[in-house]
């Protein structure tokens, strides 16, 4: 069962920057995106054999998800119970006989860190909501989660230090998340993997020197990482600032 996720920055700019390219040629069961930055009618994307969920933000141009599955869920929900989240259309998740798959677009704490205090907030809900559902059955979350976990989750984290996305609050939330059951799907695999991002500023000639963040994750529950076949970053996709990301399981 292949997983991608993707923050696309904007689905109509990324679909003529290859999207639906890479969406056929990866054919996989489950292809969730952050960052849509549209509303409904604005695009059509007419996916053969694709389900498509889409939540979107109330203000236009901003935040938004989507899920494309070729899996008809048992149950379909949009956020967490919170107002912002609704607003904003950052979450979804679908539920299926033995697993839930939540896609979630995490706020940015931004430049000043201004949104800092909502940003924990948002991470203290959340990982309330995920160990409920975990409760249940599996979870599968995935999505630009807006932080560099380690050190090695970034080309300089030394200068980093206390910036927004790798803030010692951020990163101690990410760790209160894996530590209650959960595990990042590509750490799992790949421990000692340096170099691997999932996001370059757009400043000249960042991208080409891969001196990126690695910020979009699959995270599992524990119970899962017996199935984890395939955890990568596909670097060489091109059409967002991000680039896609992977996960393979066996039958769950």
């Amino acid at each position: 069962m292949k997983f991608i996720s993707w923050n696309v920055n904007g689905i109509r700019a990324c679909v003529k920057k290859g999207f639906e390219e890479y969406f056929h040629e990866m054919d996989a069961d489950f292809f969730c995106i952050q960052e849509t930055k549209c509303q409904e009618g604005q695009i059509d994307l007419p996916f053969e054999n694709y389900l498509q969920y889409w939540n979107y933000a109330e203000k236009k141009g901003y935040s938004g998800t989507a899920i494309f599955t070729k899996h008809k869920p048992l149950t379909v929900k949009y956020g967490v119970g919170q107002k912002e989240d609704e607003e904003e259309g950052r979450i979804i998740t679908l539920e299926y006989e033995n697993f839930y798959l939540v896609n979630v677009y995490t706020p940015n704490a931004q430049r000043d860190l201004a949104r800092l205090p909502k940003r924990l907030q948002w991470e203290e809900d959340l990982l309330v909501y995920l160990k409920q559902l975990d409760e249940v059955k599996p979870v599968i979350y995935c999505g630009d989660l807006n932080v560099a976990h380690m050190d090695v989750d970034l080309k300089n984290a030394k200068s980093n230090m206390g910036n927004s996305g790798f803030t010692l609050e951020e990163r101690g939330k990410m760790s209160d998340l894996l530590a209650s059951g959960f595990t990042d799907s590509f750490r799992f695999l790949h421990p000692e993997r340096t170099d691997a991002f999932t996001w370059w500023s757009y400043m000249a000639k960042v991208r080409e020197r891969n001196i990126g963040w690695r910020i979009d994750y699959f995270i599992v529950s524990n119970c899962l990482t017996k199935n984890i076949k395939v955890a990568d970053i596909h670097p060489h996709v091109l059409g967002s600032d991000h680039c896609p990301i992977i996960l393979e399981l066996d039958s769950i």
